[in-house]
């Protein structure tokens, strides 16, 4: 009776932390989904903000927009098309890697956009935006090499199988068309001997000789099975 009451309890304390368990990770994954839902909308209104601002400021300010801008699209576009890519390909995970340090300078160049935006040193800030501008133009520029690679490596690989199963389907093609003989091919050796075996069964010797030297009914050769038979001459 004993070992029933420790047995009962062990499953129910095994059934409580199972439950612990359980609605610590659907609360992990909700609060995750939260946190992923705030970050998405809080960049869709901060871009769309920069957007904004590129086009209808004019100045040090509008050309900061535009700069975080461009940055941001760029390295989103990557970002995507390298996940997307690596799922089928196990190569761009070396690609993803290599991107993975190209956004460190990326986020620190956005931050420092960001930033000289609320300057008011304007003069001070329109100095320092060629080196800016070269800076968004060489990570923007290595983001669409790797994103733009990875496209092409993936249109690649798509002709190829399309290749491939373009031919598969031109053999399959072939091997159903194979029906289509010719009904005049010439039949072997062997079946004419056949034929003329059983046509000497049915006579006698002489019946025999005067088939072979003559030609055969054509009211008695076999077709397909799909050609309608002879009818056979009426006479009146």
């Amino acid at each position: 009776m004993d070992a029933v009451i420790l047995i009962l309890g062990l499953l129910f304390f095994a059934f409580v932390a199972l439950g612990v368990y359980v609605g610590v990770k659907a609360v992990g994954a909700a609060k995750r989904g939260v946190d992923r839902t705030i970050t998405q909308a809080r960049r869709t209104v901060e871009e769309t903000t920069l957007r904004a601002k590129s086009f209808g400021r004019a100045g040090v300010g509008g050309e900061l927009a535009q700069l975080r801008l461009a940055l941001r699209t760029s390295m989103r576009a990557t970002q995507e098309a390298l996940r997307a890519g690596a799922v089928e390909d196990a190569s761009l995970s070396e690609s993803l890697g290599l991107f993975q340090r190209l956004s460190v300078h990326g986020r620190e160049l956005d931050e420092e956009l960001r930033k000289l935006e609320r300057d008011p040193d304007r003069a001070t800030v329109a100095s320092l935006l060629p080196g800016l501008k070269q800076r968004t133009e060489r990570i923007t520029h290595s983001a669409d090499s790797l994103r733009w690679a990875a496209l092409d490596r993936a249109r690649r690989f798509t002709a190829d199988d399309l290749d491939a199963l373009n031919a598969q389907i031109d053999m399959e093609a072939g091997a159903l068309r194979h029906w289509t003989v010719e009904p005049d091919e010439p039949r072997s050796q062997g079946q004419e001997h056949g034929q003329a075996q059983e046509r000497g069964q049915g006579s006698g010797p002489a019946d025999g000789v005067a088939q072979s030297i003559t030609a055969p009914d054509p009211r008695r050769q076999t077709g397909y099975p799909w050609q309608k038979a002879s009818r056979p001459e009426t006479t009146n």
